[in-house]
């Protein structure tokens, strides 16, 4: 029944929105007359995974900020960084954030929005080093670099993913605030066979919109849990195919969702998502297939 009512809600507060006067700007206009809150929305996703074996790989994003005077209240944006080992055995040596860079207001641009605008960019050497990972013996392909941003406001306020919904995380303002940057072993071809998806949903009605999405040689081929608890599907990767590109598309509700990805080869799980996964590109171990 809650979600239910929340779904009502966010219809109504949707045609109320729809009926606005100028419904072109809504989406930039939609903080207009409330005084509190902040969104990082998200432009541009330009590379979210490492190489395992290319220190110089980076992370880059880029992204624009609006508060309730359109930007004018941005004081810095903080960038905080947190590892999580995935490796099976051995001590687990994850580590929680810490900061690896600020961005002041004075570095940001203005956005075609009107809006406070920069790129962030943090190459595989320098989250390692704030992390204090200086050994290649201390990382593997699977674990996985989390970025997580914080807006600084002038008066001291601050938000970051703690302050985030489903709304603001979905499409409409693609705001997670976090970004999940796979460790990956990169081939020069992508691995054939066939991939197990196996999916569940905490509420047990279905993932409502949520996908895993493998684009291969640029035809995407999607899967999802239609309804229930749990079920499984398979993507094959064809022999002969020249690129595959794994990501998670979020629809209502992607709290309830968590996934494993099965190797076509060895069997193992290289991949385990969720609760809540982080939309777009997805990091797969494809270091043992």
């Amino acid at each position: 029944m809650k979600k239910i009512i929340n779904k009502i809600t966010l219809l109504i507060l949707t045609i109320s929105m729809i009926g606005c006067s100028e419904p072109d700007n809504v989406i930039y206009d939609v903080f207009d007359g409330i005084s509190h809150g902040a969104a990082l929305r998200t432009l541009d996703r330009v590379s979210t995974n490492y190489n395992l074996f290319d220190l110089n790989s980076t992370f880059e994003i880029s992204v624009e900020e609006q508060d309730e005077e359109n930007g004018k209240l941005l004081s810095k944006v903080d960038v905080y960084v947190k590892y999580t080992d995935n490796t099976p055995g051995g001590p687990d040596i994850s580590k929680s954030d810490v900061l690896v860079s600020t961005i002041p207001a004075s570095a940001f641009t203005t956005s075609a929005n009107g809006l406070p605008s920069t790129t962030i960019k943090v190459t595989f050497s320098e989250a390692l080093t704030a992390l204090g990972l200086l050994s290649a013996e201390q990382y593997a392909g699977g674990d996985v670099v989390t970025f997580r941003l914080e807006v600084v406001l002038t008066d001291g306020r601050t938000f970051s993913a703690a302050d985030t919904s489903g709304s603001l995380q979905g499409s409409y303002f693609s705001s997670p605030y976090a970004y999940n940057a796979g460790i990956l072993c990169i081939p020069t071809s992508p691995i054939t066979g066939d991939y197990v998806i196996n999916m569940q949903d905490s509420w047990g009605d279905g993932w409502q919109g949520s996908e895993v999405i493998c684009t291969i040689d640029g035809v995407a081929t999607k899967v999802s849990l239609a309804s229930g608890s749990a079920g499984t599907d398979t993507i094959t990767i064809p022999v002969g195919a020249s690129t595959a590109v794994w990501s998670f598309s979020a629809g209502d509700w992607p709290s309830e969702v968590t996934f494993q990805i099965i190797g076509p080869n060895s069997g193992n799980v290289i991949g385990d998502f969720g609760p809540s996964p982080v939309a777009g590109p997805i990091a797969l171990n494809l270091c043992d297939e």
